[in-house]
């Protein structure tokens, strides 16, 4: 499999819906925390190796706004988990900042501490940005979004002395809102949108995750479920991207048109 990865067109920004863990834990007859215990050892293996392929961005859905709801024993041990598996050692070692995209505010307090204080030491780490999405689900990014958009509209309408100061704010008009406009109020504004978009665990669907974001993202789905995922897995699903012809809305021929054709000595 690492002989037929193109080096050349590694996908620079992968996220992953980390799906399996539970089922994973249920086959073996344990608890749903040995699952996600075990699922924190994937992430690991994951992220070196993403490293060594030379991805920039590593998004993971890590625990949605949904995952509040699930039974009060269950949040409290994945909370505890996020908090011990966040080691800044392992960032450190690997050259990989850290960055959390999600709502902060709802998280225990212990968790945020720590949440920002990983961002402070690792902001200057290069090889790759890891990017934990946390109490994060993609309508309440939106919904932000919107709110804060609409937000400068609103100061821009009012008294016309407030207008100078808005303009020198970034307030906006609602005739200037573009898409930029809208991904640059998102919680992902400083990364480029997913090139490829990983879901373990055999479900077909996207649950809630960057639906602004993967509008052009290759999908991949897998049966495996989130512990066993592995760096062989990993390369699969990037030699499966690799195969696929991104189109953008053009047709197959105007990419091959505007591909550059290799030369004899490549």
């Amino acid at each position: 499999m690492t002989d037929q990865i193109d080096m050349s067109r590694i996908p620079k920004h992968i996220a992953i819906i980390m799906d399996g863990n539970g089922r994973w834990a249920n086959q073996r007859g344990k608890e749903r925390s040995y699952g996600h215990q075990a699922g924190v050892e994937a992430v690991h293996r994951v992220t070196t190796a993403c490293v060594n392929l030379g991805v920039k961005y590593l998004t993971l859905y890590t625990f949605s706004t949904e995952n509040w709801n699930r039974p009060i024993d269950e949040v409290t041990a994945l909370m505890g988990l996020i908090l011990t598996s966040l080691e800044e050692e392992i960032f450190m070692k690997n050259n990989v900042r850290f960055r959390m995209i999600g709502d902060m505010k709802r998280l225990p307090d212990e968790v945020q501490e720590k949440i920002l204080e990983l961002e402070e030491h690792t902001a200057k780490n290069d090889a790759m940005t890891f990017v934990i999405a946390l109490s994060y689900s993609s309508r309440w990014e939106i919904t932000q979004a919107v709110k804060k958009i609409v937000s400068e509209v609103h100061d821009m309408e009012e008294l016309p002395e407030n207008i100078l100061k808005n303009w020198r704010t970034g307030g906006i008009r609602a005739e200037d809102i573009t898409e930029e406009t809208i991904s640059q109020h998102l919680e992902t504004n400083f990364m480029p949108d997913p090139d490829l978009l990983i879901r373990t665990g055999g479900e077909l669907r996207i649950s809630n995750y960057l639906l602004w974001q993967i509008a052009y993202s290759e999908l991949y789905f897998c049966d495996t479920f989130w512990p066993d995922f592995d760096e062989e897995c990993l390369r699969k699903a990037i030699v499966n991207y690799q195969g696929r012809q991104r189109r953008f809305g053009k047709t197959e021929a105007q990419v091959e048109e505007e591909s550059p054709t290799p030369s004899p000595s490549e």
